[in-house]
């Protein structure tokens, strides 16, 4: 019998670092970079970046329910992003790079708004710009996107000191 598993889409920036943060969670079956939101089919990374095609840089997260919930995956993306960004995330510009939780079901959408109130009380350091999004589609990215942490450590680990990730999420988060 096939396992039930499920899929959410989430944008925080660039989508190596997403990947790289969510991919461990126990529960998470499979990632894949790509680009959602947009009109355009089938993009490119160039297209994408440009800031032009309407999308913005995404991970699809496959889970397995039974072991993660939709609301734990969101607290554990909301809690890798600066959510009060609407510019950009990082050293990453533009609206290509954007926080958006884009979600398939009117629960989804339930669930997304309650966690990002919840966070919003508990950081108390104003309104959330995460986009709340239905889902419309996803496309992968290009296989050298793919797993980018894991295949190039060296250069993912200069680039995340290099924009200041990890600084900025500790000073909100207080990590």
């Amino acid at each position: 019998m096939a396992q039930a598993y499920e899929k959410a889409v989430f944008a925080g920036g660039c989508f190596w670092c997403i990947e790289h943060d969510l991919k461990p969670l126990e529960g998470v079956i499979q990632t894949q970079v790509g680009y959602a939101g947009g009109d355009l089919e089938n993009p490119t990374y160039e297209q994408v970046s440009s800031g032009k095609s309407g999308h913005v840089e995404a991970v699809e997260i496959t889970y397995d329910p039974d072991i993660i919930s939709y609301e734990e995956l969101l607290r554990a993306f909301w809690q890798n992003v600066d959510p009060f960004d609407s510019g950009g995330q990082f050293c990453d510009r533009g609206q290509q790079y954007r926080t958006v939780v884009f979600y398939r079901t009117p629960a989804e959408k339930s669930t997304a708004e309650d966690v990002k109130g919840k966070f919003e009380t508990l950081l108390g350091g104003g309104p959330f710009v995460t986009d709340l999004l239905s889902y419309t589609n996803f496309y992968p990215a290009e296989d050298y996107h793919q797993d980018y942490a894991e295949r190039n450590p060296t250069r993912y680990s200069f680039y995340r000191w290099n924009c200041g990730r990890d600084q900025r999420i500790n000073e909100v988060w207080g990590r």
